[in-house]
């Protein structure tokens, strides 16, 4: 049956294109969620109102704002193109799984720090002037109050972030990154091979599914609201 519908798809590369997908969202996720998670702390403790409101402190406020508008607004296949020397430089080549990371993390974790930062902003402020109230200082209003109050959305902001790297790996493979979007359009477009275009497009789908279900479980389970 399956040779049937796909005759023309290797199921070791395949299977060896997959891994290669995870690898690079896994991994890109992980720095995605610290450095995300950092850029949408600042872009709230520096906000006006804010915990850490101040007039030098708004400066914080406007580069770390800046920072993150800019690289959102960058298409990411341009930003891959940008980041070449720099990839070049820091991974050793531009080719291949690894050197996908750079991209996928500079153009993701400012999409996920505005989504910490929403998330951040649902918190009740009655709850922080209560901690303040008691003496707490920043690092445990931070640690005991922003991420716990927090933790749904900020869950749920790292399950929307990593169907969108699957997405960005995808782009990623066509110009050299590996992975199912490399299998897709080398094995699959570039020679008509239908067959391995549609199923390197369902093994993407069940990847971005597969991620939905268990964010969806996790954001369930940690939610008391």
């Amino acid at each position: 049956m399956f040779e049937a519908l796909f005759p023309n798809v290797v199921l070791d590369k395949a299977w060896d294109q997959t891994l290669e997908t995870l690898y690079m969202t896994g991994v890109s996720l992980a720095f995605v969620f610290v450095f995300g998670l950092i850029l949408g702390l600042l872009l709230f403790l520096t906000s006006k109102g804010s915990l850490w409101d101040n007039k030098w402190v708004r400066w914080l406020n406007w580069i770390t704002s800046s920072f993150v508008n800019i690289f959102r607004a960058i298409p990411f296949v341009l930003l891959i193109v940008i980041l070449i020397p720099f990839t070049t430089k820091l991974m050793g080549s531009m080719i291949g799984a690894s050197a996908a990371l750079p991209a996928l993390v500079i153009g993701t974790a400012p999409f996920y720090a505005r989504m910490v930062e929403i998330g951040l902003r649902e918190i009740d402020k009655g709850v922080i002037e209560a901690a303040k109230a008691m003496g707490a200082n920043s690092f445990t209003i931070i640690y005991k109050v922003l991420i716990p109050e927090s933790l749904p959305s900020i869950v749920s902001g790292l399950t929307v972030t990593a169907i969108a790297l699957v997405g960005s790996t995808a782009i990623a493979g066509i110009i050299g990154a590996g992975g199912l979007g490399n299998y897709a359009y080398t094995d699959g477009f570039s020679r008509g091979r239908t067959d391995v275009t549609i199923f390197a497009t369902l093994a993407i789908l069940v990847i971005v599914f597969a991620i939905q279900y268990i964010g969806d479980i996790i954001t369930k389970r940690i939610d008391k609201r």
